[in-house]
């Protein structure tokens, strides 16, 4: 008889890596067994990419109805009110967490409850509410997510100084935040705080917002960020901080700043302490657990996908790593997943979207006189005039070469990452790109005049 806790694959964490793996070996007809303490859908789901991105979608409507007077529109803002916000956030929140739910279950995949660990390369004991349950399984797919950091010395108490997941559960506007951190998560926090009305103040310690991203389109953001009056301090580090009547008071780079709340936006690390794998020999790094292009960890059997992988903490990356391991273990010997050709957007007002190399990395890695570059500007483009956005298209290609890189910043420029992701990963020169008639009006059209450009055949003016 066939051992009811033994599976095919079992899986810790239900995050978009775990919960992909577990949907995709399912479908290829292997027994999975599921590991959550949390919720189904982990990070992204709840506390991450799909809230903030309802928060930030609420912040357009905001600034929509502020600004409604230049496209002859009578309205006025009379307010926010958060716990609308909230509700209407939380229940877009709720309908995919109802629907991957039931996606699960009709899979017959075996879920779990409870906080799991490794004991052993094959198997995971997990402390349920009925007790400790140990699963064994053929494969053990690590996929235990990430979590907010903090500074030494800076304590988080989820009322003054707050991390994104206490941000999302704010029942008021503050009248003001500092946000310590330039990177994806403060500066879409940033714009939703600016939108709702506080007044913004972002301290970064690198030398400017977004430094993961194309030297341009942080210089782009920086601009943007000026005009809406929220204030970055770039190049500035945190030295201190002490809380007060009314809030906080930062010292930062010699200066003091004083705010009603700060948010603490240094990144995320990977959620592996205490979960048994150093124990069973994992090679680890700082945290992170160290996997090969195949995710494959130092152990024979046990893999690793998602936030706890060094690389891009996106969740589309690892909803891509959940089905890659799947298709691995059940033999389909899958194509590696190009990190590079993984797009990556901001949902700030204005949006950054990119994919491929930075021209700063192409330079690198080919050499400044095998490199150009080209940016478009979204002035020329009729639906970004129609939108009153501003911003560009940058391309960064080989000489005589495939582009190797698509920069965007805009309104609305993450829904032009689809496109420019086939250009890169189809490795399309810009000649193949031109003829392709792109529909007009559209943001779209700025691509295709951007590779006509490259192309020697500009029918605009661009830079």
């Amino acid at each position: 008889m066939a051992d009811a806790n033994h599976f095919d694959v079992v899986i810790l964490g239900a995050g978009s890596g775990g919960y992909a793996c577990a949907l995709r070996a399912a479908q290829l007809g292997l027994t999975v067994a599921l590991v959550e303490k949390g919720n189904l859908g982990g990070t992204c789901l709840h506390v991450g990419c799909i809230p903030t991105k309802a928060l930030l979608h609420a912040a357009e409507v905001a600034d929509a109805t502020r600004d409604a007077g230049q496209f002859g529109v009578q309205a006025s803002l009379e307010g926010i009110d958060m716990a609308g916000v909230n509700t209407y956030k939380d229940g877009v929140v709720q309908r995919l967490f109802k629907g991957l739910t039931g996606l699960i279950k009709g899979r017959g995949i075996t879920v779990v409850e409870g906080a799991g660990r490794l004991v052993g390369r094959d198997a995971i004991l997990v402390d349920t509410a009925d007790g400790p349950q140990t699963l064994t399984g053929k494969n053990v797919v690590l996929a235990s997510g990430s979590y907010s950091r903090t500074l030494p010395g800076l304590e988080i108490d989820g009322e003054r100084v707050l991390t994104s997941e206490h941000a999302l559960r704010l029942d008021k506007v503050p009248a003001s935040v500092i946000v310590l951190g330039g990177g994806v998560i403060g500066c879409e926090f940033a714009s939703v705080w600016r939108s709702f009305g506080a007044e913004v103040t972002i301290v970064e310690g690198l030398p400017r917002l977004m430094a993961a991203e194309d030297a341009d389109s942080s210089a782009q953001l920086e601009r943007a960020f000026r005009k809406r009056k929220i204030k970055a301090l770039t190049g500035t580090m945190f030295e201190s901080y002490e809380k007060t009547e009314t809030g906080v008071r930062v010292t930062a780079g010699g200066q003091v700043l004083e705010a009603e709340l700060l948010l603490v936006a240094v990144g995320r690390g990977a959620s592996t302490d205490g979960l048994g794998y150093d124990e069973q020999g994992i090679a680890m790094d700082r945290g992170f657990v160290l996997a090969d292009e195949r995710c494959r960890t130092n152990v024979p059997g046990v893999f690793a996908v998602g936030d706890i992988v060094p690389g891009l903490q996106l969740a589309h990356r690892g909803f891509a790593q959940g089905i890659f391991v799947a298709e691995e273990i059940a033999g389909l010997a899958p194509t590696p997943i190009d990190e590079t050709g993984i797009p990556r957007v901001t949902y700030c007002d204005p949006e950054l979207a990119s994919v491929g190399l930075t021209e700063a990395q192409a330079v690198e890695q080919h050499g400044a006189d095998a490199v150009e570059s080209l940016v478009y500007d979204l002035g020329g483009n009729g639906k970004s005039q129609i939108l009153k956005t501003q911003g560009s298209v940058k391309l960064v290609r080989r000489k005589d070469g495939p582009v190797v890189g698509v920069h965007l910043v805009g309104a609305r420029v993450g829904e032009l990452i689809g496109e420019a992701q086939l250009i890169y990963n189809w490795e399309a020169f810009p000649a193949d790109v031109a003829p392709l008639v792109h529909a007009h009006p559209t943001q779209n059209e700025a691509l295709g005049e951007a590779h006509l450009a490259l192309a020697g055949k500009p029918l605009h003016a661009h830079s």
